[in-house]
């Protein structure tokens, strides 16, 4: 990714966005996944950053190739439980589609800044119920 953003840079004079970042690591998971002879890759991955205006966007990734953007997200076991939690506390963000996909705003409520502390405890908070519900499946 790194040889990517750089020849992006020399080709077009600008840093590439987070998205773009997002696409091309997406297509080589697929392609590698497709490709015969190579283990595919069997993990989703979240791309996070700033683009060259300073908005924060955070991608995932899946070994399908597709790609998405969310809000804020969880990967890894007991992701359901996680990405419930985030809806019913992230202030702004409603249920989006059939994979509990909240990364589009709601129309009625803006979303709210969280300060540093806010995202701390949510974070915290969020990796609580991944433990939690562990501790219910042994």
């Amino acid at each position: 990714a790194r040889i990517e953003c750089q020849s992006y840079r020399l080709t077009f004079d600008d840093a590439p966005s987070v998205e773009y970042i997002a696409k091309w690591i997406a297509g080589k998971q697929q392609s590698y996944t497709q490709s015969g002879g190579y283990r595919p890759f069997g993990i989703s991955t979240l791309i996070c950053g700033f683009d060259v205006d300073g908005t924060p966007r955070l991608f995932q990734t899946d070994p399908s190739g597709m790609y998405s953007e969310w809000v804020a997200n969880y990967a890894g076991n007991n992701s359901n439980t996680v990405r419930d939690f985030l809806v019913s506390k992230y202030p702004g963000v409603k249920k989006g589609g059939e994979d509990d996909d909240f990364s589009s705003e709601s129309d009625d409520e803006e979303t709210k800044e969280l300060t540093d502390d806010e995202a701390v405890s949510l974070t915290i908070n969020a990796l609580l119920q991944v433990v939690e519900s562990s501790k219910n499946i042994l």
